[in-house]
């Protein structure tokens, strides 16, 4: 790749940034709609204040997040969305498995263009906490406050415990960079690599959330993670937490908890009770810090009516119970696909900087010409003739004479030179973000391979490199393993009433192993089977799952919706960068 691809700030157009004469952004509101009713949404500009900013947002219906749309599971909404905002718009309606052609991507509707409406047929057919957001540029509009939950109440009183009441709660962060969010281009995507992480941490849209309950309540907290690619680790010191849910429905049996885990669009559902009066916080943990996400009053007063013996019940749940004898087949069978998740990194050589070429098989082949290898066929890549050591950008202390992958995190070599330019930046500022107190020790499961803690990177620790990747110098891939197609090359098709069992490889060797959340849009919904042959101890409806790095997840789709879906992963910035793929699903066969 030559430095034609390379862009610099003053050759690009941004999206813009101003506040001035843009609307407040208004207090997200809760919306209870009934089958059959009609609903606005309005994609518009607004500005906001996150800590000391004042910043330009997108929002729907002016506030972000966008209206929580409660609706009652098996009943069907109308929702006319008008785009007022800054380029073409589509809303997909995350883990909801309605009708093909209001799935809210390009597979199934044109763009609504600037100053136009589409109207969607919203379909709820599960009880759960979904969501819905931008499938264009979705790195640039959820980023920018594009999302909002939508609530689907069961039509079974017996399928959540009884609590005292309901709150949901959408987890994010934004970079905020001298006061305004950090620049996006509209040519392309930046961040490429890990995706852009943020400096101010956001619950319910808000930097510094304060909420009140009383002593011996039980509130369920919906929680969403609507970041572009920030895992959360969410705990309550001081109270206790029942996980009983997650992405479309309950849990095989209720468990109670100290931390969860949500990477990016995955939801849980969680009842926590108050036992006692005084302050709480809402915490993100991770191996070396926490952060405060909200701060809980519990007042001193009793709540009524007292739930405290059916949260200290465990329940368990017939409908899963029963999908656990139903997987017993399909845990010993082979995988009808597989997918291996790759990366391949191609920075190029600064303008100027004078360049040999070598073969990424054999690091001893180096031609002052380009060509290919004489021992494997390869094209040589160009590479800095000065630059005799490379170095992790994840590990500067790692350092080689050649072109290779770190010892410790598995990632490519750069050009020192090329790490020198574009390293050595802490994300959080002390101005805008929150950095929580540092602390050691590792939370939740061991390691999968990757040094990064949990096989999680928390943290962008190489900021100004992953600035600097787009996708014309680093492609995220989803190979199919059995045919080698990658991305929009796959090609396939199954039938409703199908049982697919699917396995998710992170591949180790890649230039960048990292985690990767996997989502299928609403073809139907799938149970985890396993994560590196250990059985899934829990079972739950889900549409996505997160792949941490060199982990290997099995999953089983169970198929129920015709159309054209499409499946990718999470992390914003790599869906933008090509990492996905759609299939088709027919009726049954006759």
């Amino acid at each position: 790749m030559d430095d034609s691809s390379s862009h610099s700030h003053t050759q690009t157009i941004e999206f813009p940034r101003e506040t001035d004469g843009l609307p407040e952004a208004r207090k997200t509101e809760l919306v209870e709609l009934d089958d059959g009713d009609e609903f606005e949404l309005d994609i518009m500009p607004v500005k906001k204040r996150i800590s000391d900013a004042t910043v330009r947002m997108l929002a729907y219906n002016g506030s972000v997040p966008g209206p929580t749309l409660k609706v009652p599971q098996g009943g069907t909404i109308t929702v006319h969305v008008t785009n007022h905002g800054d380029l073409d718009a589509t809303v997909h309606w995350h883990g909801l498995r309605l009708e093909n052609r209001y799935d809210g991507t390009h597979d199934t509707q044109a763009p609504i263009p600037i100053g136009e409406t589409f109207t969607y047929k919203v379909h709820v057919p599960d009880a759960g906490a979904f969501w819905y957001h931008p499938h264009i540029r979705e790195d640039y509009g959820q980023e920018m406050g594009l999302y909002g939950n939508i609530l689907a109440t069961s039509s079974d009183a017996d399928y959540w415990p009884p609590v005292n009441r309901e709150l949901v709660l959408t987890l994010d962060d934004i970079l905020i960079e001298d006061g305004q969010i950090a620049a996006f281009r509209e040519s392309e995507t930046t961040h490429v690599a890990m995706g852009r992480f943020g400096n101010v941490m956001l619950a319910a849209g808000e930097p510094d959330l304060s909420l009140e309950a009383t002593r011996g309540e039980v509130v369920r907290f919906y929680f969403t993670n609507t970041a572009n690619t920030r895992v959360f680790n969410v705990a309550l010191p001081g109270a206790q937490m029942k996980l009983v849910g997650a992405d479309a429905g309950h849990y095989e049996h209720e468990e109670l908890v100290e931390e969860v885990l949500l990477a990016p669009s995955e939801r849980a559902v969680v009842d926590v009770r108050f036992a006692e009066a005084g302050k709480v916080a809402l915490e993100h943990r991770t191996p070396e810090r926490t952060y405060p996400l909200a701060a809980i009053t519990v007042a001193e007063e009793h709540a009524e009516p007292s739930h405290a013996d059916q949260f200290a019940r465990l329940r368990s749940n017939r409908d899963m119970a029963e999908q656990r004898e139903r997987i017993e087949p399909f845990l010993k069978a082979p995988p009808d696909k597989t997918l291996s998740f790759v990366a391949e990194m191609d920075m190029g050589v600064p303008e100027g900087v004078p360049v040999v070429y070598v073969c990424p098989m054999h690091p001893e082949v180096v031609s002052e010409e380009p060509g290919s290898c004489p021992k494997c066929g390869m094209k040589l890549l160009a590479q800095a003739a000065e630059a005799t050591t490379y170095v992790c950008p994840m590990h500067p202390e790692v350092t080689s004479d050649k072109p290779d992958r770190c010892p410790k995190c598995g990632m490519k070599l750069l050009p020192a030179s090329l790490v020198e330019a574009g390293g050595g930046h802490d994300h959080g500022d002390a101005e805008h973000g929150h950095h929580g107190h540092e602390h050691h020790g590792h939370h939740g499961e061991p390691e999968h391979g990757h040094d990064a803690a949990q096989g999680i990177e928390w943290e962008d620790d190489m900021l100004e490199v992953n600035r600097m990747t787009t996708p014309a110098n680093m492609r995220w891939k989803l190979v199919d393993r059995e045919t080698g197609a990658e991305n929009a090359q796959i090609d396939w098709t199954f039938h409703v009433g199908d049982q697919v069992k699917l396995r998710l490889v992170n591949e180790m060797n890649s230039d960048h192993p990292m985690p990767h959340p996997f989502h299928v849009h609403g073809a139907g919904r799938f149970l985890v089977l396993a994560r590196d042959e250990v059985v899934e101890p829990n079972l739950v409806w889900k549409d996505t799952v997160l792949v941490r790095t060199g982990e290997i997840v099995d999953i089983l789709l169970d198929v129920t919706n015709p159309g054209r879906w499409m499946a990718h992963c999470h992390i914003a910035e790599h869906h933008e960068s090509g990492m996905m793929f759609s299939f088709n699903v027919l009726p049954p066969p006759a």
